[in-house]
């Protein structure tokens, strides 16, 4: 009897394949549900056949015998090893990448998102995409420990389906005792303007070429809590505002930037905000006007000064308050829609006059 043999049990109906040994006594026998069950050696016998309840008119070696053409080594390798922990690998870290197809091309290229389990545990996961008031799932499955999963291919196209994801993961291992890991589910804000510039695809631990990573969880610390209280963020808000009005005004170590060069600014909640958790989406919109009205005010007096706005496709909301904040309150400056080729959709740019 070997690893690969397919066996009956004799004091009960069933049966599998042999998938390893504990000592001299014991064989592990796998079902078909991929369980690995001990059972006594002199409690099972080698068949050839996948019903498990009919009794074997001639045991395996007899039919070995009898058959000249058999080759052991044509049998198929169906036993497959637990996968090896590595040390530091108890704290549970799982990254979303993602990777362009030809990165000579970045405005032109496909990409490829990837899961990345980076840890000892085997990971069950859901990915989703937000679309209109719900999400959309994307994909679920497993992820082996210390492995990375590929989920899905897609172009610029699709990018705005992708503005805001989510990831599910719940952790185990198999075999044996472990830590029981509190279940991840962390929504997040993907920048779709890193997928129109080649210096946002940087050398990584994972893969051979460049790519995008975003954590989801890192050495058991999801990326964001999921429970925020609102009490407590507002005076974290204020806390912030009044630290940022005591800091020095610095001078820039590097070179100003070229004169023609747009300001960017990111209206994206994300951006802004370190978390939305407690805020009404109006409160978020008036936060978001806050910012472009400040903006503006900075830079109303340099004539010829050009600014980017990236509001994002989405429903159009932030888009129509931001034109509307134009036509009424700025009516002297001129608007377009900004570069696709550098800003993709959902940008909008503004010229001083």
């Amino acid at each position: 009897m070997k690893i690969g043999d397919k066996v009956r049990f004799l004091s009960e109906t069933g049966g599998g394949m042999v998938a390893g040994f504990q000592g001299k006594n014991i064989v592990l026998v796998e079902d078909e549900d991929g369980f690995q069950i001990p059972v006594r050696i002199n409690d099972v016998v080698v068949i050839d056949t996948d019903d498990y309840n009919i009794k074997p008119a001639v045991t395996n070696s007899k039919i070995k015998d009898e058959d000249e053409d058999y080759d052991p080594a044509d049998r198929p390798v169906t036993f497959k090893d637990e996968p090896e922990e590595r040390k530091g690998g108890d704290a549970l870290s799982v990254y979303l990448a993602f990777v362009p197809i030809d990165s000579k091309e970045i405005t032109k290229a496909r990409f490829e998102t990837y899961l990345v389990n980076d840890s000892n545990y085997y990971v069950t996961y859901t990915y989703l995409s937000a679309e209109s008031a719900g999400w959309r799932l994307r994909s679920y499955g497993e992820i082996e420990p210390n492995t990375k999963l590929f989920i899905e291919e897609f172009d610029h196209e699709a990018l705005n389906e992708l503005e805001r994801v989510a990831v599910q993961l719940i952790s185990y291992k198999r075999g044996r005792t472990f830590m029981i890991k509190p279940s991840v589910d962390v929504q997040m804000r993907i920048d779709t303007v890193k997928f129109y510039k080649l210096h946002t695809f940087q050398e990584n631990d994972f893969f051979e070429q460049p790519a995008l990573i975003y954590t989801i969880i890192e050495n058991d610390k999801p990326v964001r809590p999921l429970v925020v209280d609102a009490k407590k963020l507002k005076q974290e808000m204020s806390r912030k505002v009044s630290e940022d009005n005591k800091k020095p005004m610095l001078q820039p170590a590097r070179k100003q930037r070229a004169k023609d060069e747009p300001i960017v600014v990111d209206l994206h909640a994300g951006e802004l905000l370190e978390t939305t958790a407690g805020m009404s989406a109006a409160d978020i919109l008036n936060h978001q006007l806050d910012v472009f009205r400040k903006t503006m005010d900075e830079y109303k007096s340099k004539i010829g000064t050009k600014l980017i706005f990236i509001h994002g496709k989405g429903e159009g909301v932030l888009r129509h308050a931001v034109i509307h904040e134009l036509n009424y309150r700025y009516k002297k400056c001129q608007y377009q829609d900004a570069s696709f080729q550098e800003y993709g959709y959902g940008a909008t740019q503004v010229t001083i006059r």
